[in-house]
C-alpha cells in the first residue's frame, strides 16, 4: 500500500526585524555591518495538504483561499522539465523548483501533493509561497523517509524558491518551524534558528492595509547603504538594521518569554518610531505610508491594543498588533473592517507544551500470565473498544498519551524484541492478507504507520527492575519532564479531559513538581499497588501534596503510616499508574543503579520517587476517571468485559473518586 501523510505548513510574520536578514548578509564584505537579528511567528493560518509516492511523476494539485483549483501540475521526474517550470515564474513553479531540488540533491522518486485547503492569505507579507515551497520539501522528507531536520526543510525550500523569478530571504522559510516565535541571526552565509518560549498567551491580530507598494523599490533603495555607507542616510540605515534592531529583538525575546503583552506592543511601536526616523528617509515614496501610519495614529486602535507596527518590508501592505484581550481583538477587527474596508487575520502566541514525552516500558517478563506470554507480548493481548475495534493494549495506552498532547513516544522494550513491535507498527500485512481487510481496516493499517513516526524503540538489555526500566531512557528524554504510563494499564476519563492531560495540567499549573497520578482504593488492593499519603491542598481533595510513598505495602503498615485525612476508614491512595516526571528523576534512579540502594536486588521506580519527594517534593492528583489493570489473568478478564461495556467491575476498575 502507498503510504499518505497530512501536512499542514503556517504562514510566518515577521514580528522584529524586516530587512535585517538581508542586510546581515554584507557581513562578507564589510565585518563593520552587524548579523541581522528577526523573530517571526507561524500564523494561524496555513497550508494543508495530502502527499503519497508516485511512479515516475511530480504531480501538484492546489486549492487557493477562495476555493478556486488552478489545473493540476503534472511534470515527469526529470531535472530539465522540472527546472523548465520553475524558471516560468507561474503560480507551480515554486512547488517544481523544490521537486528539482529534491531529485538533483536527494535523488527522489515521484510524489503526488495534494494541496486540498488553504487558509493563508497570499501576497499579504505572510510568506505564503515559502510556506508552498517548505510543504513540498517536507512532503518529499516523509514520502521517502529522508530523515530531515527542520533546518534541512529550510534549507531545501529555500534553495528551490531561489529557482524561479522570486528572490525571497532565507528568513521567509521560518514558517517551517510551525506555529511558535523563533528568532533567527543571520551573519553572513550562516544562518541560526531556534525557538523561543512564551509562558503568557499573547493574542495578535494582522490586517491587510489594502494598499500599494513596491517591495523591490524599497529593497533597492535600502541595499544603497551596503556594503559600505555613502552618507548620513546609509549610515541611519546600518545603523537601524544593526544596534538599534538587535536591541529591541533582544527586549522582544524577553517579553515574549515572560508572555508580557504590554511590553511586547510597546516595543513594536518603539521599532516602527526607529524606523521611520531611520529607514523612511532612505526610501519616502514608499516608506511614508500613509495608511500605515493613519491606522497606528488612530485613537480608538489605541485603546484596543498595547502596540502595534508594519510587517514585512513595511509600507502600505500589512499592519499588525498586540491587543489587551479577546474582546479588543474582535472589536478592533470589526472597527478595521467597518472603518478602512481592511481584512483581518488572528496570530495566537501561545505557551508550548511542556510536557512533550513519553516513555511506556513493556519489558517485563510477563510472569503472571504465562503460558499466554509465551505466544504473545503481555501488552499486545487483545481488548475491544467499545466501538467494537480489537485493539492491543500497547495501542489504547498510546492513543491516550497522543489525545493528551504527546508528541513522542519511547517504548522501552526487551533486547531482541524491537523487530518484533516495530514490524506491528511500521509494516504493512503482506498484500495478499491486506487486500482481503475490510476498508475500515485499512484504515487501521494506515493510522498504525502513522503511530509508529511517533514512536521510539528503546532496548533494556537486563531485566532489573521498573526503575531500570525507565532508567533506559535517560538518553532520550534529555532535559526534558516527561509522561510515564504503565505498559499494562489501560486509562478512561470521567472527563472530556483525558486522564493523562490532567496529570499534565497539574504538573504546569504547580510550578512544575512531578506528579503522581492516584486513585481511592480499598483495603484488599494496597498490598498489590504502590500506595501514597499526605496533606490535601485544595478543598476538593483533588491535590495532594504528598509526604510518604511505599510500594506494596501490608495492610497494617498502610494503616498505621499511610492514612490520608478525609478518606473513609480502610481506604488508602494508591498509585493510578500515570505520572509527570522531571528529568531530575534520572540522579536519584542512578543512584540505584550504582548499588547505592536497592529494593529485592532490583531498582525500583518507587525506590527513585521517595528520594525525589524528599529534595523537591512531589504531588498526587486524583485522577478523575477509570484504570484498567491487564497484569493478571483475573483483572484481564474482567477488563475485557468492563472496557468494552463502560461498566467497570470491582475487581478491575479503580475508581478515581473518593468514597467517604
Amino acid at each position: 500500500m502507498n503510504r499518505t501523510f497530512d501536512i499542514f505548513v503556517p504562514g510566518r510574520v515577521c514580528l522584529f526585524g524586516e530587512h535585517s536578514d538581508w542586510a546581515g548578509g554584507h557581513r562578507r564584505f564589510n565585518s563593520q555591518v552587524l548579523p541581522g537579528r528577526v523573530i517571526i511567528a507561524g500564523t494561524n493560518q496555513g497550508i494543508f495538504a495530502r502527499t503519497s509516492a508516485h511512479r515516475d511523476a511530480f504531480i501538484f494539485r492546489s486549492t487557493l483561499p477562495d476555493g478556486t483549483r488552478p489545473e493540476t501540475c503534472i511534470l515527469p521526474m526529470d531535472k530539465e522539465a522540472l527546472l523548465q517550470r520553475a524558471e516560468s515564474g507561474d503560480f507551480f513553479s515554486y512547488a517544481a523548483g523544490v521537486a528539482y531540488y529534491m531529485l538533483t540533491f536527494y535523488e527522489v522518486g515521484g510524489i503526488e501533493v495534494d494541496n486540498y485547503k488553504t487558509t493563508l492569505p497570499v501576497k499579504k507579507g505572510l510568506s505564503s509561497s515559502a510556506a508552498l515551497c517548505v510543504l513540498v520539501a517536507r512532503a518529499f522528507n516523509k514520502v521517502y523517509d529522508l530523515k530531515l531536520t527542520t533546518r534541512a526543510e529550510m534549507e531545501a525550500a529555500y534553495q528551490g524558491e531561489i529557482m524561479t523569478p522570486s528572490r525571497c530571504g532565507r528568513m521567509d522559510q521560518g514558517c517551517a518551524f510551525g506555529q511558535v516565535p523563533v528568532v533567527m541571526t543571520f551573519d553572513g552565509e550562516l544562518l541560526k534558528a531556534s525557538r523561543l518560549g512564551v509562558h503568557q498567551h499573547i493574542r495578535m491580530l494582522i490586517a491587510d492595509l489594502k494598499g500599494q507598494k513596491n517591495t523591490i523599490r524599497i529593497l533597492a533603495d535600502l541595499n544603497r547603504a551596503y556594503p559600505f555607507a555613502q552618507d548620513e542616510t546609509g549610515r541611519n540605515v546600518q545603523a537601524y538594521l544593526g544596534k538599534i534592531n538587535t536591541d529591541v529583538v533582544v527586549r522582544a525575546a524577553a517579553a515574549l518569554d515572560k508572555g508580557d503583552a504590554a511590553q511586547l506592543g510597546a516595543l513594536m511601536n518603539e521599532a516602527q518610531a526607529e524606523f521611520d526616523r531611520h529607514l523612511m528617509p532612505a526610501c519616502p515614496e514608499e516608506l511614508t505610508a500613509v495608511k500605515l501610519h493613519t491606522v497606528l495614529a488612530d485613537p480608538e486602535v489605541k485603546r484596543l491594543t498595547y502596540g502595534g507596527k508594519g510587517v514585512g518590508s513595511q509600507g502600505d501592505g500589512c499592519v499588525q498588533f498586540v491587543v489587551r484581550d479577546d474582546d479588543s481583538r474582535r472589536g478592533l477587527g470589526e472597527y478595521l473592517e467597518r472603518r478602512y474596508g481592511m481584512e483581518c487575520f488572528q496570530l495566537d502566541l501561545k505557551p508550548p507544551q511542556t510536557v512533550r514525552k513519553a516513555v511506556i516500558p513493556v519489558a517485563g517478563f510477563g510472569t503472571r500470565m504465562f503460558p499466554a506470554s509465551k505466544a504473545l507480548k503481555k501488552e499486545l493481548f487483545p481488548v475491544i473498544t467499545p466501538d467494537g475495534v480489537a485493539k492491543p493494549i500497547l495501542l489504547t495506552i498510546i492513543e491516550e498519551a497522543l489525545q493528551s498532547g504527546i508528541e513522542e513516544i519511547a517504548v522501552v522494550v526487551r533486547a531482541g524484541d524491537e523487530a518484533f513491535f516495530q514490524n506491528f507498527f511500521r509494516t504493512l500485512p503482506p498484500p495478499d492478507f491486506y487486500n482481503r481487510l475490510p476498508e475500515k481496516a485499512k484504515e487501521h493499517c494506515q493510522t498504525l504507520q502513522e503511530l509508529g513516526d511517533r514512536l521510539t524503540f528503546i532496548t533494556q538489555d537486563e531485566q532489573q527492575g521498573f526503575g531500570h526500566a525507565v532508567f533506559c531512557a535517560r538518553d532520550w528524554v534529555g532535559n526534558e519532564p516527561f509522561l510515564l504510563l504503565l505498559g499494562d494499564h489501560m486509562y478512561v476519563s470521567d472527563t472530556d479531559v483525558p486522564c493523562s492531560r490532567q496529570l499534565i495540567d497539574a504538573f504546569e499549573t504547580n510550578g512544575r513538581r512531578s506528579v503522581i497520578g492516584a486513585y481511592v482504593a480499598e483495603a484488599d488492593e494496597v498490598s498489590h499497588y504502590g500506595t501514597v499519603t499526605g496533606k490535601w491542598l485544595n478543598d476538593k481533595q483533588r491535590l495532594l501534596d504528598i509526604s510518604e510513598l511505599a510500594e506494596k505495602p501490608s495492610l497494617d503498615y498502610a494503616r498505621n503510616n499511610l492514612v490520608t485525612p478525609g478518606l473513609a476508614a480502610d481506604r488508602f491512595l494508591c498509585i493510578y499508574g500515570q505520572y509527570v516526571l522531571p528529568p531530575s528523576i534520572f540522579a536519584h534512579l542512578q543512584r540505584e543503579v550504582d548499588g547505592d540502594i536497592r529494593e529485592a536486588g532490583e531498582i525500583q521506580l518507587t525506590t527513585g520517587l521517595e528520594l525525589q519527594r524528599r529534595e523537591e517534593g512531589m504531588l498526587g492528583l486524583v485522577v478523575d476517571g477509570v484504570h484498567y489493570d491487564t497484569g493478571l489473568p483475573e483483572t484481564y478478564l474482567n477488563s475485557l468485559v468492563s472496557f468494552y461495556t463502560g461498566r467497570p467491575t470491582k475487581l478491575v476498575a479503580k475508581k478515581a473518586k473518593r468514597k467517604r
